[in-house]
C-alpha cells in the first residue's frame, strides 16, 4: 500500500482529520504497518508506558516492570546486525525527547537494537521499509566454505 493510498483511507475514516497528536500518529502508523505487512503484523506492538496515571495504577505498573524512557513501539523482527527495531513516536510540531528516552535509546542501541524517532507517518514508513529490507543474517545455518 502506498502512502498516498493510506492517507486517502485514513482521511476518509477520520473525516479528513490528519494525524496531529502523538496518539493519532501512532494509530496511523500501526494501521499502515498492519495493512502493508500482514505476514508480520503482530510482530509490531506497543509498549504502553506513557501517559498520566493515578498513583495507584502508576505504582502497579512500576512494580510490573514499566521503565521510564522505553520507546513506544517494538518490531520484534531481527534484520541484519539488529535484534529488532524500537520506535519512539513524537508529535511533529511539539514532540521532544526526554532525558530518560534519550538514555534508553542509547542503551538499546548499545545492545544491538535499531532505534528511530518518528515525527510523521512518512518517517515511520521510510524507517520500517529500510529496516525490513535489510538482509537478514541466518546465524543458525551452516556456512559454506569457498574451498568446498
Amino acid at each position: 500500500m502506498t502512502i498516498e493510498e493510506f492517507q486517502r483511507i485514513w482521511q476518509k475514516k477520520n473525516h479528513g482529520k490528519v494525524a496531529d497528536s502523538e496518539h493519532d500518529l501512532q494509530v496511523a502508523c500501526v494501521n499502515w504497518f498492519r495493512a502493508t505487512h500482514r505476514d508480520i503484523a503482530q510482530m509490531l506492538f506497543a509498549i504502553p508506558n506513557g501517559g498520566w496515571r493515578n498513583l495507584t495504577t502508576a505504582a502497579k505498573l512500576k512494580a510490573e516492570g514499566v521503565v521510564a524512557g522505553v520507546p513506544d513501539l517494538f518490531l520484534a523482527v531481527p534484520r541484519g546486525e539488529y535484534h529488532g527495531l524500537w520506535i519512539e513516536m513524537k508529535n511533529g510540531r511539539s514532540g521532544r525527547m526526554s532525558k530518560n528516552q534519550t538514555a534508553m535509546i542509547d542503551k538499546l542501541q548499545r545492545q544491538g537494537y535499531r532505534c528511530e524517532v518518528c515525527k510523521s507517518i512518512l518517517d515511520f514508513i521510510v524507517y520500517v521499509d529500510d529496516y525490513l529490507n535489510t538482509i537478514r543474517i541466518n546465524l543458525s545455518s551452516p556456512t559454506t566454505s569457498a574451498l568446498g
